[in-house]
């Protein structure tokens, strides 16, 4: 597995989002690194687990934010959130049921969950939030 690699490229230009980002790219490459490495369950499940609460705090920190500022996407974006938190739950949860160890194709799914909010929707409330703080 390729590590994320945090660069300008994923950067939303405002300091404390990048910073949150930063640590979400290094839990996700903690939880590929263990899914290749062929980790205990229980320390993946685990790292799944920090990766999804620290995925929900971020959220509310950029909701937090974007309430703060009157950022005229909040809706879509919350919503967007929502969806995003819900599928890796599903995920996690199905994973849980059935006794299945996270995949490679899990840790691709994720990649693409994380890297595509940064690069969507993230990059739109970087460029309102640069304006306004």
């Amino acid at each position: 597995m390729k590590d994320l690699i945090w660069d300008n490229t994923l950067s939303v230009q405002v300091q404390e989002i990048d910073e949150d980002h930063r640590r979400l790219v290094e839990l996700f490459n903690l939880l590929g690194h263990a899914v290749e490495e062929g980790a205990p369950r229980d320390y993946i499940e685990a790292l799944l687990d920090e990766l999804i609460a620290c995925t929900v705090w971020h959220f509310k920190h950029e909701e937090r934010l974007m309430i703060r500022h009157g950022y005229g996407g909040y809706q879509e974006h919350r919503r967007e959130h929502d969806e995003l938190i819900e599928s890796v739950k599903a995920l996690q949860q199905e994973r849980q049921q059935h006794e299945v160890d996270i995949t490679a194709e899990d840790i691709q799914f994720l990649e693409h969950w994380l890297t595509g909010h940064i690069l969507g929707a993230d990059m739109d409330l970087g460029a309102f939030l640069s304006e306004v703080m």
